[in-house]
């Protein structure tokens, strides 16, 4: 078995995670995942001012302040925040003086070779794990990476450990899963979680702490975390993390593809859940490559209407605004909620109405769109004020997905005594699965009997109309322009609900929950093993976290809004509290 732990679960999670992880318990491997799709945008830009950056800056000062320790207690540090110059952070690392071996993975970077985007600001293939194997193979006591896959840095430090081979698929993709569950942190122990109110007031009071996945030599794995940390490690805070960005019953990967509908989760101990019977096959033959390109600028201001005649006071403000706006700009306003009557405060009676617009000539949405909206402020609407001064243009990116053949990106190691070594290709590949509608993922005669199933309890049993949150979880985010939205039953509630939600949610239904999605594309995965079912949105974020001008543009609060929303259940499904 070994013991790996990661510290990071984005570029901005909390410093001093390393250290509490290092001092907090007996780990092999410390991991920090510090890469996403709008952190490479980020670096990027870094790129363009100082081409010697392009990396996680904070990793680099945790390692300053933790890599004696961590050597000490002898425990590898692995990590993606190379970035875009896992070189450069290669160099750095070393430049701290101290006896660590240093080895880095490159080889995803795809920048002028994507013939569809020959201008990216970024191109990144989505590498695996056995290039961070063979550098801990090799002795290296810290290995950073370009972009690998999130999990990677979790497979890696077992197959080196296990000694698992290229074909070693159901091993691969159960150390997949575990990678999964632990690599956007506290996430794992209770954070951005549904039933957060389930936890003790004691694991609320202290700051979450960080998982940690034991991984067995088949693949199987415990989630925990150290003892005297805050949050809880449950089989709901296992599954939010499992039903959180993937895109269908397969996540296909550079080295496997795991079948998301073989894990089986148990209970193994207070803050233990077991992840067994995980499967897999072959990888794709393509790699997944994320490119973000400049898109242009965009701009916005929010005016606040106050009071009575919110509708009233909102139509004559866009009516003044759209004779004096010019053309060309792609705009976009914002919906607002009418204010509860009677409010005590004034805020309370007030709400926003925001423009947005996007050009890609910064001047387009400069002093062009806020001049028009600022010159208003004594002839408009009565109440007339907006939340901050006019801003300046910001530029912004577009993510679009690319695939390449895998020959297309070498993932060589750079390891300590200046060798290096390419990575081989894998034995043998598989089908790419992808993500699956509801009408696809069921034969007809499955999806038959759910409706008909479906129709006779709406007809023979009394039905109560409560919000979905009195009956199911809920965790969402982004890949890309498309919105992931997981739902799930929590564990203490009974079995008839995780039938009538495998039954009741279909496309039509999500476009009915969530009327943003009405003209939009939806795939439906069921996976009744973890009591829920995962969705897609497709291209409800526009074109990616960095372009979106949404509320919401990452799709964090879409799982909650989702919970807020009412919805015909059958009334002994209810919970007694809610009804």
């Amino acid at each position: 078995m070994i013991s790996i732990g990661n510290c990071s679960g984005f570029y901005g999670d909390r410093f001093s995670a390393m250290r509490d992880m290092l001092e907090g318990g007996r780990l092999d491997v410390l991991t920090g995942d510090y890469l996403a799709e709008l952190t490479m945008l980020i670096l990027g830009k870094d790129t363009l001012k100082d081409p010697s950056t392009g990396y996680a800056k904070t990793f680099l000062r945790q390692l300053a302040d933790c890599l004696d320790l961590a050597l000490q207690r002898e425990v590898k540090i692995v990590s993606n925040a190379g970035g875009l110059n896992p070189a450069g952070l290669a160099k750095a690392i070393e430049a701290l003086g101290t006896r660590a071996k240093v080895a880095y993975v490159d080889g995803d970077d795809l920048r002028g070779r994507i013939d569809s985007h020959p201008d990216a600001l970024t191109a990144n293939a989505y590498l695996g794990a056995f290039g961070i194997a063979h550098a801990l193979e090799s002795g290296a006591d810290v290995v950073v990476t370009g972009r690998v896959t999130d999990a990677s840095v979790v497979v890696g430090p077992a197959i080196a450990h296990h000694g698992w081979k290229r074909d070693s698929y159901d091993e691969l993709a159960g150390a997949v899963v575990a990678g999964h569950v632990i690599e956007c942190g506290t996430q794992a122990t209770g954070g951005n979680f549904s039933g957060f109110m389930t936890m003790s007031p004691q694991a609320r009071a202290r700051p979450l702490g960080f998982p940690v996945a034991e991984i067995a030599a088949d693949g199987s794995s415990t989630i925990t975390k150290q003892d005297e940390t805050g949050g809880a490690v449950t089989i709901d805070t296992v599954t939010a993390q499992l039903l959180y960005e993937i895109q269908g019953p397969h996540y296909l990967g550079p080295d496997v593809s795991t079948d998301l509908t073989s894990i089986r989760l148990s209970e193994a101990g207070i803050d233990r859940v077991a992840i067994t019977g995980v499967t897999g096959t072959p990888p794709p033959a393509t790699l997944k490559v994320a490119v973000n390109s400049v898109g242009g600028y965009r701009n916005s201001t929010e005016f606040v209407l106050t009071g009575p005649d919110i509708d009233a006071k909102a139509a004559w403000l866009r009516d003044q605004l759209d004779a004096e706006l010019p053309i060309g700009p792609d705009y976009t306003w914002s919906t607002y909620r009418i204010p509860a009557p009677d409010s005590p405060t004034e805020e309370g009676a007030a709400c926003i109405l925001r423009l947005s617009a996007r050009a890609a000539d910064a001047d387009a949405v400069g002093r062009a769109l806020t001049a028009p909206a600022i010159e208003l402020a004594l002839a408009s609407y009565p109440g007339f004020h907006v939340t901050a001064p006019p801003g300046r243009p910001a530029p912004f990116g577009i993510y679009k997905a690319a695939y390449v053949r895998r020959d297309r990106a070498a993932e060589t190691v750079h390891l300590p005594d200046g060798s290096t070594y390419e990575v081989p290709a894998p034995l043998a590949y598989g089908e790419g699965v992808t993500a699956r509608s509801a009408e696809k993922s069921r034969t007809s005669a499955e999806a038959s009997h759910a409706a008909d199933e479906q129709a006779r309890r709406s007809t023979s049993l009394p039905s109560s109309r409560r919000e979905l949150g009195a009956l199911v979880y809920a965790r969402s985010g982004d890949k890309g322009g498309d919105a992931n939205l997981g739902l799930w039953v929590p564990q203490w509630r009974p079995d008839g609900a995780v039938d009538w939600l495998l039954d009741t949610v279909t496309p039509e239904w999500v476009r009915a929950l969530l009327p943003e999605a009405a003209d939009l594309a939806i795939d439906i995965t069921p996976l009744p093993h973890l009591r829920g079912v995962n969705i897609v949105i497709h291209e409800l974020l526009g074109e990616g976290v960095a372009a979106s001008t949404r509320f919401d543009p990452q799709a964090k609060g879409l799982g909650e809004w989702a919970r807020s929303r009412f919805v015909d259940m059958p009334t002994d499904l209810v919970p007694e509290e809610s009804r």
